[in-house]
């Protein structure tokens, strides 16, 4: 056991990535294989499945002698400026504007007689922060982010996180019960695109707020969430239930260009560097030790 201790220390990186592919792909792939109808329980368990990278992560400080309890305890950090907590719970909004004025002007056709209920936001923003995406940042931002900044800037830290993450999903994608199992290939793509740019604007809310993941989960939940708002009009988008591709197509593409257009505005106010106009969380501040005593001595 001490050995395989040392060895994950010694390969943190690796060993967090193995392990959280290893959990959600195993969990997410078998219940693709199994075939189960989409239902409360298959959602509990496709949630369930994306504990894998919090799970590596906790392997990983476990294995180094690091502190459990500083690294979630960033998923605690509430005491943040006020103006942090306005742009996690605002910028989602932004984003939605932006994409329902660009799908306007690109004639994309709408519907503004039937608003889902504030409740159903609610219910989406708090399941979304703790099962149903939220819970990933604790590992890709909690954890990864920290130890690629280290050693890289925070843009490039923030694709490389980005590729991980997008890759992790592939079980989602073959499950064709799941909402990216029924998306066409263009729709995959582009989401792809918006992960990559999501995951920049993800890292400037961490690096902002000095390490505050339950910021960067409720971001996530707030982003994830606004799909529910977006007034396209789903006679038209799906006529006699037959996706329309071209207006889908647009749909896509609008929704996808304002998290691009952000991210990259974010890269030119802040710089690449650090994504932030402070310093970056260190892989201290994510509860590991500064390095093994092997490390040391090489």
């Amino acid at each position: 056991m001490s050995s395989v201790r040392a060895w994950v220390d010694q390969h943190r990186l690796l060993s967090f990535v193995a392990i959280a592919y290893v959990f959600t792909w195993t969990i997410q792939g078998a219940l693709a294989y199994s075939g189960m109808e989409a239902s409360w329980t298959h959602s509990i368990l496709i949630g369930f499945g994306g504990f894998g990278p919090p799970i590596g992560a906790a392997v990983v400080i476990w294995a180094s002698g690091g502190s459990l309890r500083t690294w979630v305890g960033q998923m605690f950090k509430w005491r943040i400026r006020a103006k942090w907590w306005a742009l996690a719970l605002g910028v989602p909004f932004v984003i939605l504007s932006l994409g329902v004025l660009l799908f306007v002007l690109a004639g994309g056709p709408i519907d503004l007689t039937e608003f889902e209920s504030p409740f159903i936001y609610l219910f989406a923003m708090v399941w979304g922060t703790v099962w149903g995406g939220g819970q990933e940042d604790l590992g890709w931002r909690g954890f990864m982010l920290p130890i690629l900044q280290d050693s890289y800037s925070a843009l490039t830290s923030s694709v490389i996180v980005g590729v991980t993450w997008a890759a992790w999903h592939l079980p989602l994608f073959l499950n064709a019960t799941t909402t990216h199992g029924g998306w066409p290939l263009s729709q995959q793509l582009l989401w792809m695109v918006s992960i990559l740019a999501g995951s920049i604007l993800w890292t400037w809310m961490y690096n902002s707020t000095g390490g505050s993941v339950l910021a960067v989960a409720v971001f996530h939940a707030g982003i994830n969430a606004m799909g529910i708002f977006h007034p396209a009009d789903q006679d038209a988008l799906l006529p006699n239930g037959v996706p329309d591709p071209w207006l889908n197509l647009l749909a896509e593409v609008t929704g996808a260009l304002p998290l691009v257009l952000i991210a990259i505005l974010l890269a030119v106010v802040y710089g690449g560097d650090r994504l932030a106009n402070r310093e970056p969380p260190t892989p201290q501040d994510a509860g590991l030790p500064p390095e093994t005593e092997s490390e040391a001595t090489e």
